[in-house]
């Protein structure tokens, strides 16, 4: 299998690869009648800016595809949040990480805390594995079989299992995004979901219920969407994880390589 070659360029399509699933997810959200999630979208020179009253995580409040071009809208951008009463984040790409510009982040009180992993590869035709794991594509009617390992997978408590249901049910039929289940010997033990667009796509979401990790269920999940990647005649598969992680090499054994580590900045 052959690989993109690095450039900033390159770098750049991963990050606005991520940005692009982002703002159409968020926008689906915010079109719920009445915004119930109190989503909101801006642009700040080339950053993208995602806020939600409703949802304080900081996935969901987060700055991205900032550069030191933006220097003159920081104050702006950081205002915009604290006016919301919100915390932020800035997601920093290798190619956009200037000293300049960490230094104006440090004098704002802002330090890094984190790195995260973007994997990309070349979608093709996987031959799925064989034995007790299927994966098939979730039904409409089963968005609340999706929220259930969506909490349980991640942690999350099931009194928000309403909550990921309503806020991806607006996905689910949606041009570009398709889910995925996986089932062990019939039994629901994991969900995946990926988002197309442009020739590119995006592993946005998986997670395996605990019992049943350990098994290839990720595996599965990871080469059924290849697959479907290849089907449409994406170019390349995007993802993201933490480094060294069980999702980060369960993505190099499915054949794709790291793109870059981007930094995270929050404030102290």
């Amino acid at each position: 299998m052959s690989f993109q070659i690095q450039s900033y360029e390159f770098a750049e399509t991963m990050e606005q690869t991520e940005i692009d699933y982002m703002v159409d997810r968020m926008h689906a959200i915010r079109e719920r009648p009445g915004n119930p999630m109190g989503i909101e979208i801006m642009k700040f020179g080339g950053a993208t800016a995602f806020f939600s009253k409703e949802m304080p995580w900081p996935q969901f409040n987060t700055v991205k595809g900032i550069s030191l071009d933006d220097l003159h809208v920081l104050d702006e951008i950081i205002e915009f949040y604290r006016s919301r009463g919100s915390r932020l984040q800035f997601e920093i790409i290798p190619t956009k990480a200037k000293k300049e510009l960490m230094k104006v982040l440090f004098e704002r009180a802002f330090y890094q805390s984190d790195f995260h992993a973007t994997l990309y590869g070349h979608p093709f035709e996987m031959s799925m594995s064989d034995g007790p794991i299927t994966i098939r594509e979730l039904e409409a009617d089963e968005i609340n079989l999706y929220a259930e390992i969506h909490c349980l997978g991640t942690g999350l408590s099931l009194s928000g299992m309403s909550y990921v249901a309503d806020n991806n049910r607006v996905l689910l039929n949606r041009e570009g995004w398709r889910f995925f289940v996986a089932l062990v010997e019939g039994t629901p033990a994991g969900v995946g979901v990926m988002y197309m667009n442009d020739g590119l796509a995006s592993l946005t979401f998986a997670t395996t219920l605990h019992e049943y990790r350990n098994k290839g269920v990720q595996k599965a999940l990871l080469e059924r969407r290849i697959t479907e990647a290849s089907r449409n005649n994406c170019k390349f598969i995007i993802s993201q994880a933490a480094y060294a992680s069980t999702s980060f090499r369960n993505m190099e054994r499915s054949g794709m390589r790291l793109g870059y580590t981007r930094a995270t900045w929050i404030k102290g």
